[in-house]
């Protein structure tokens, strides 16, 4: 807790310090972020894959009477002018881009000749996020045994912001599409299972850093495989 110093001259006396019973107003910024998969946090600083998203608050203290000014500056990496600034107490955002973000909140109360400023500048909230990554399989066995059943993205893809599937029989026919890399096709054109044989796939995908994802391969799909004829 801050309180004001009042400062006074007295020609006879010289410098005077009167403490005076006042708060001065100050903030305590705090963050919620959420992860891609939904997972919060509320620590100071978060790495995953894109999209984050995050909610900022000022929780300003000791303000009422006071005129409050805010901004909410967001820095990329070690790029020195922020690229975003929100001029509200709270606000929420969306982080697609990879790399290291920095927000910093500037905090400036006025009541008549008096001002005071406060900042998180000096420990800023940081988000990483990490760079793209993209794998398809090119294969999968629909056969209800509970593993491999579902055609889609490897695990482990992360930060896309983008991300369009498409599976075609030979004669070029679209039979599936999802817009989720977590989806996939369960082997079923129109509610019936497609035969056994050979598909193709296209994915067209974009990463948090940039990169451009353009996926054609064969998928093999082999109702007959079941982990224990692997095993054999």
């Amino acid at each position: 807790m801050r309180y004001r110093i009042l400062t006074l001259w007295m020609a006879l006396w010289g410098f005077v310090l009167v403490s005076i019973a006042g708060d001065i107003p100050t903030v305590s910024p705090s963050v919620t972020f959420t992860a891609s998969d939904g997972e919060t946090s509320t620590d100071d600083s978060f790495s995953g894959s894109a999209p984050v998203k995050a909610s900022f608050s000022a929780n300003p203290t000791d303000a009422e009477g006071w005129t409050a000014y805010y901004e909410w500056r967001i820095y990329h990496d070690n790029e020195e002018s922020p690229y975003i600034i929100r001029y509200i107490e709270n606000t929420d955002m969306e982080f697609n881009q990879s790399g290291l973000h920095r927000i910093v909140l500037y905090a400036k109360f006025t009541k008549g000749t008096e001002v005071y400023e406060d900042t998180n500048e000096e420990s800023p909230f940081t988000v990483t996020i990490a760079e793209s990554s993209l794998q398809m399989p090119n294969a999968f066995s629909p056969n209800g045994d509970g593993l491999n059943d579902i055609y889609k993205a490897k695990s482990g893809y992360q930060s896309l912001v983008e991300f369009h599937a498409y599976i075609f029989n030979r004669w070029g026919q679209k039979l599936f599409e999802w817009n989720d890399p977590a989806g996939g096709w369960d082997g079923t054109y129109k509610g019936k299972p497609v035969k056994e044989g050979v598909y193709f796939v296209l994915v067209k995908a974009k990463g948090a850093d940039g990169k451009v994802y353009n996926i054609k391969r064969d998928v093999n799909l082999l109702r007959g495989y079941t982990e224990t004829t692997n095993q054999n």
